[in-house]
């Protein structure tokens, strides 16, 4: 079996609350390669890790977290939603794969770089989002490792690949192929996907040729490449 990039979807949200520190950890113990974490501002602008616009799925809040400063947000969740800075010193010198969530502006995008500078992760930090947010990092980061997410089977345009330079296109798994990963090879980028979670279809993504899968389920992605 081909070996594959395993990276865990908001770390390991069948072993811990996702995208907390002990989710991230608990991924890196399972073998995950990398991990995935979201990425949004609060109200003063720091990068905390939340996948939804409000807190109420995870921390029973109705409210947005750009309505909160980071203190608050510390108090309301009693300090379990982590800011960037400490994931990134919480996963070592493990990859980390940032998604912006939402419509980031490049001030957004500016901040969430400024931050992975100076934590000096930018050698094993790369972004994924929709066009849009990677537009917004590239002008942030010129030089910033991208995994631009694609969720429709025609090609993303031309123009907008020169304007993103992605690394990686990033598409959902059910739209992958072993057609589409040779198109995607063929252009010159690497393919992850999102997020299956059963053995069966990962077999099938790493057969078709997929350099990387994203999923919620690290402990079976890694005990499958284990197998061999």
């Amino acid at each position: 079996m081909r070996n594959v990039t395993a990276v865990a979807h908001r770390g390991a949200p069948y072993h811990a609350r996702e995208n907390t520190l002990p989710s991230l950890r608990a991924a890196l113990e399972l073998g995950a390669d990398a991990v995935e974490i979201d990425v949004r501002l609060t109200r003063d602008g720091v990068p905390v890790l939340l996948h939804d616009e409000t807190l109420k799925r995870l921390w029973e809040l109705d409210k947005p977290v750009l309505a909160l400063t980071a203190a608050e947000l510390d108090e309301v969740t009693a300090g379990r939603v982590p800011t960037l800075a400490a994931a990134l010193a919480a996963t070592g010198d493990s990859r980390v794969m940032l998604d912006l969530p939402g419509s980031p502006d490049v001030r957004a995008a500016r901040r969430v770089v400024d931050v992975v500078r100076d934590c000096r992760a930018e050698d094993r930090v790369h972004y994924c989002a929709g066009a849009a947010a990677m537009l917004a990092v590239r002008a942030a980061d010129p030089s910033a490792e991208i995994a631009l997410t694609w969720t429709t089977l025609a090609p993303p345009r031309p123009a907008l690949l020169d304007a993103v330079r992605p690394r990686w296109l990033n598409y959902r798994f059910g739209l992958v192929d072993r057609d589409l990963a040779a198109r995607v090879h063929r252009d010159g980028y690497l393919l992850s996907v999102w997020t299956p979670d059963t053995v069966r279809t990962m077999r099938r993504l790493i057969d078709a040729g997929v350099d990387s899968i994203t999923t919620n389920r690290i402990d079976a992605l890694c005990a499958l490449r284990r197998r061999g």
